[in-house]
């Protein structure tokens, strides 16, 4: 999938005193019959090439697949090796599980350790076109708060697509923000009030986290490790993503794990953060960035194949500008 652009009309999305952020040129706008939605473009996914790693295109296999199948797979690569009912699988004895689980690493020629993954679907949780609409908001209020847009979007997608649940461990919103977290960020989270029911504040108090937070926090781990970066690249917003869903200290520890050699940043290290645990840093944190990347994949196709127009932004803003020199 790569991005096509039509310019036979033009639609203005951002002021031209905006370009000098660095992520102007990555958005679109996407307009058909009844809407119109500005959102940020996922060409580097396929540019840079996430998007022929198996741990995306696994994800993006569960993201579409219905909660009654599951696919068995390699916990290390994602890699997969079958489908099935999840009440056949469910149905089987713990015994003949792993009679199928050996087969299968026979079949594909894999160490007798290997472990084998049963992951069921997840289409009903990942629901995209309810999200959709709520992610030009997001992209707004990120850059009201002079934060990559990105960061609004990637988040929407795979928190609380489309929904206001609480999970397990008290996170809750668009945003999944936990109480304190929240508090520390200006809301209001009380027994009468919770103001990350109030997408535009819990977007700002995202907002303000991944500012004051993730990104310098981001910028420390890497520094200590003598890791150059470009805050625009797609590897160093996936590695501010971890520190958004699992802490500095968690990804800190992990990064000391690797023990990356001095230099520029890339791919890899994203790549080694998904096959290495450490502190808290484990298989959920692992595959975090592995789900954005899969349902920005999504996204990407949803819109290249509805029909609608899709311009780049700051083409527009740029040939007005011309115009009035």
């Amino acid at each position: 999938m790569y991005k096509f652009f039509f310019f036979a009309f033009l639609m203005p999305c951002i002021s031209f005193s905006q370009l000098q952020n660095s992520w102007e040129h990555e958005k679109i706008e996407v307009i058909d019959d009844q809407s119109s939605h500005v959102i940020m473009d996922a060409e580097k996914i396929f540019t840079d090439k996430w998007a022929e790693l198996p741990q995306p295109i696994f994800w993006k296999q569960i993201m579409k697949l219905a909660p009654d199948s599951c696919l068995i797979n390699v916990a290390s690569s994602r890699i997969v090796l079958g489908k099935m009912s999840i009440k056949d699988w469910n149905a089987q004895t713990e015994d003949r599980k792993e009679i199928v689980r050996d087969s299968l690493r026979k079949a594909y020629n894999l160490d007798s350790t290997e472990r084998l993954f049963v992951t069921t679907g997840k289409n009903d949780f990942y629901r995209f076109n309810d999200v959709y609409p709520t992610i030009s908001k997001g992209v707004e209020v990120f850059e009201q708060t002079g934060v990559d847009p990105w960061y609004a979007q990637a988040i929407l997608l795979i928190e609380s697509p489309g929904q206001l649940k609480k999970s397990s461990v008290g996170a809750y919103g668009a945003f999944q923000l936990m109480p304190s977290v929240a508090r520390a960020m200006g809301l209001t989270v009380n027994n009468n009030i919770d103001e990350r029911k109030d997408f535009e504040k819990s977007a700002m108090a995202s907002a303000k986290l991944i500012k004051r937070v993730c990104i310098p926090e981001a910028k420390r781990i890497l520094e200590n490790q003598n890791i150059t970066y470009n805050e625009n690249d797609l590897w160093f917003r996936l590695f501010v993503l971890h520190v958004y869903h699992a802490g500095a200290i968690n990804v800190r520890a992990v990064v000391t794990k690797i023990n990356p050699e001095a230099g520029e940043g890339s791919q890899e290290l994203i790549k080694q953060m998904w096959q290495t645990s450490a502190a808290s840093f484990g298989n959920n944190s692992q595959n975090y960035t592995q789900l954005a990347l899969a349902s920005q994949i999504i996204l990407n196709e949803l819109i290249y194949q509805s029909g609608a127009s899709i311009y780049e932004c700051s083409l527009f803003e740029k040939h007005e500008q011309l115009k009035e020199n």
